[in-house]
């Protein structure tokens, strides 16, 4: 159950910098790895192969930290009214 839940969050993450790619690009082009996210979500929600554990925790480990870190300084210049 906590793997399923992990892996839809990266679903979300992934769907949402998909569609800032349509939608605001400049905005996308401050997210560090934001084709690698995409490309992970595709291959969570395709099912390309099997996604190992520890593929999972090593993204979490090392990437999240900073994409939560990038996430909030955008938010926080865009202002709650363009959120």
């Amino acid at each position: 159950m906590l793997r399923a839940a992990v892996e839809r969050k990266f679903e979300v993450i992934g769907e949402a910098l998909s569609q800032a790619q349509r939608c605001s690009p400049q905005i996308l082009g401050r997210i560090s790895n934001d084709q690698q996210i995409i490309a992970f979500r595709n291959r969570l929600i395709h099912g390309y192969a099997t996604v190992r554990n520890a593929l999972v925790w090593d993204i979490i480990a090392a990437y999240l930290p900073g994409l939560h870190a990038e996430v909030v300084r955008l938010l926080d210049e865009l202002g709650p009214q363009e959120r």
